[in-house]
């Protein structure tokens, strides 16, 4: 697809001859500048801001996760409340891929294996008989007194075992702690995990953040050199703007990549550089960043939000084609 410039964008859509299906698609591209297994960013170009914030919103509050949802507190002696300790629970980001499972029906206290994972967190605080006489290190005179997400185990329901493994389905990282105790101190409780969307609570949000900016236009109005192109280059970001020697020996000013702009607006604190430089954003430009809590890789998720936006559009066409 042909790379479109800021001046084939239109500053506004209206839906007339002069913003056509056609030109739409001629216009339109996705370009991925950096991706991991945990973040992704990439450009957005030629589409209305209300899409982006639309796919943006999507990703924060409806596309799917799991998640604990129930805590089952048989016994818990240390110094966290129930309330505080499920909490935190919740939050424990999972590997469990939301798309294989089904959400749970009201009402339903048990689940099923099509709609739930259970584990069990089973840990008791004692004295470790063999510590160093003089040690004062909790690490060297306690036993199992940090509750990590390494205790946690899953207890697979009916034929899960057969299906799923057990790195598969539980938490993203094995040191995240839970609590701390110290001797006499024990928890035991059953953990249920369930499908969700962030809307009904944000434990359930597969993003640890999803967020975009539009791409920032800078241009130099005039011949920048010598000691006001080392100035200029200092009121912005590394990387935006770079020196190149001219034919005459001089040190000339140019514009490296706008894209690390941080909007400092430095440059206006100088007289005689103001002038110089005119500086903007492409309205239909978004640079977009992703940063997945680990269940699903980034470029996955926004997938997930493309399907989420369709199935809504399908329903409100139906709505139309009903009324």
């Amino acid at each position: 697809m042909e790379k479109a410039t800021a001046c084939d964008y239109p500053g506004s859509y209206t839906f007339d001859d002069t913003w056509s299906h056609e030109k739409f698609k001629k216009i339109f591209s996705v370009q991925i500048v950096k991706w991991n297994e945990r973040e992704m960013e990439f450009d957005l170009i030629g589409i209305h801001a209300a899409i982006a914030n639309a796919f943006r919103r999507l990703l924060l509050s409806e596309v799917p996760s799991m998640a604990i949802e129930k805590v089952f507190v048989y016994n818990n002696t240390s110094l966290l409340q129930d309330e505080v300790l499920a909490h935190r629970l919740g939050l424990i980001p999972l590997k469990a891929d939301p798309r294989l499972f089904e959400y749970r029906q009201p009402g339903d206290e048990d689940g099923t294996e099509q709609d739930t994972l259970e584990f069990q967190l089973k840990v008791k605080c004692t004295w470790n008989t063999n510590a160093p006489k003089d040690s004062t290190n909790p690490d060297d005179i306690y036993k199992d007194h940090k509750i990590y997400t390494r205790h946690m185990k899953w207890l697979p329901i009916g034929s899960q075992g057969d299906i799923y493994k057990a790195k598969d389905v539980g938490p993203v990282h094995d040191d995240i702690l839970i609590s701390k105790m110290r001797p006499g101190h024990e928890l035991d409780l059953k953990l249920h995990v369930v499908k969700g969307i962030g809307k009904d609570h944000a434990k359930f949000s597969p993003v640890a953040t999803a967020f975009y900016r539009l791409l920032p236009e800078i241009i130099l109005t005039r011949d920048v050199e010598d000691e006001q192109a080392e100035r200029l280059q200092k009121c912005f970001s590394p990387g935006v703007i770079g020196i190149e020697e001219s034919k005459h020996g001089k040190k000339k000013a140019k514009v490296l990549d706008a894209r690390y702009d941080t909007c400092s607006r430095n440059v206006f604190r100088y007289e005689d550089l103001k002038d110089a430089v005119k500086m903007g954003r492409i309205k239909n430009h978004f640079i977009f960043t992703i940063e997945s809590v680990g269940a699903l890789p980034p470029d996955v998720l926004f997938i997930e939000a493309v399907k989420v936006l369709k199935l809504k559009c399908r329903i409100f066409l139906d709505e139309l084609n009903r009324a």
